[in-house]
C-alpha cells in the first residue's frame, strides 16, 4: 500500500458557533434523535455498532472498508500539518469525507445545511434540496470560476450519529447522476466513525491520520495512497 498526503483542500468548513459544551443546543429544526438513527440504520456505522475494527483502513475517526479500484487521497493543512479530510476516488467520481463533533441530543445536519446556502448564494451559485438514500441532501451549482458560463456541482450529504457528524461531498458525474455515484453511496454506508470518549466543543474536526504502520499486511484490495496536486473544491462556509 502507498502512503501519500496531499495538500490542503479548499472545502466547507463548520464554523465555531462559540459554545463550548458538548452538549450546547443546536436549532429546534434538528432532526429528532429516533428520525437520525432510522436514517443511520443501514451506515454510516458508529464504532459501537461492530464487533471489532479487522479488515478496515485506519485512518483514526474513520474506518474505510477496502475496495478494488478505491483509491484515498488525505488533505493536509499545511500551516499545521494536520490531516482534516480524506478524499475516496473511485471510477471517475469523489467523495470528501470529514467528521465532527456534535452535541449529545441533537443533529447538525439542518443547520449546515443552511449555511452551505448562504454561502452558495453569495458566491452567485445556487442550492437545491432533495431527497437521497441518507434523507435530505443539497445539491450545489457555483459558477466554474474559470471565465466559461459553465458551473461546477457538488452534492452534500450529512448523517447525524451519536455525538458525531459525518459530512461527505460528492464530486464528478457522482454529484448528478445516482448510477455513478452508487458505488460511492455504498462505501459511505460502511463508513465506522471512532468518536472517542474525551469531550469535545460541537463542530469541532475529529482527527484523522495516516494509517499506522503497524507490520501487518494490509487488508485485501486495501485502496493506494496518493498525492494529488489538489484536492477537490468545495464550497468554503465562514
Amino acid at each position: 500500500m502507498v502512503f501519500g498526503r496531499g495538500r490542503k483542500a479548499k472545502q466547507e468548513q463548520l464554523t465555531d458557533t462559540g459554545d463550548t459544551r458538548e452538549d450546547a443546543a443546536v436549532d429546534a429544526g434538528a432532526p429528532a434523535e429516533g428520525t437520525a438513527g432510522a436514517l443511520r440504520s443501514a451506515g454510516p456505522h458508529d464504532v459501537a455498532d461492530i464487533d471489532n475494527q479487522d479488515g478496515y483502513v485506519d485512518l483514526g475517526a474513520l474506518l474505510i472498508a477496502p475496495r478494488e479500484g478505491l483509491q484515498l487521497r488525505l488533505e493536509v493543512e499545511e500551516a499545521t500539518q494536520r490531516v482534516v479530510a480524506v478524499t475516496m476516488d473511485l471510477e471517475g467520481s469523489s467523495l470528501q469525507l470529514q467528521a465532527f463533533a456534535a452535541p449529545r441530543s441533537e443533529g447538525l445536519w439542518d443547520e449546515i445545511r443552511e449555511q452551505i446556502g448562504q454561502s452558495v448564494g453569495s458566491q452567485g451559485g445556487q442550492v437545491e434540496e432533495i431527497e437521497g438514500h441518507f434523507g435530505i441532501e443539497l445539491v450545489a451549482k457555483l459558477p466554474a470560476g474559470d471565465g466559461s458560463e459553465g458551473y461546477r456541482v457538488a452534492r452534500f450529504i450529512g448523517v447525524d450519529g451519536p455525538r458525531w457528524f459525518l459530512r461527505g461531498v460528492l464530486g464528478g458525474d457522482a454529484a448528478l447522476d445516482r448510477d455513478a455515484a452508487a458505488g460511492l453511496e455504498e462505501l459511505f454506508r460502511q463508513i465506522v466513525v471512532v468518536r472517542g470518549e474525551s469531550p469535545m466543543p460541537p463542530r469541532e474536526l475529529l482527527q484523522l491520520r495516516l494509517p499506522r504502520d503497524s507490520g501487518v499486511a494490509a487488508p485485501q484490495g486495501a485502496p493506494e495512497f496518493e498525492q494529488p496536486e489538489r484536492g477537490p473544491e468545495t464550497t468554503q462556509i465562514g
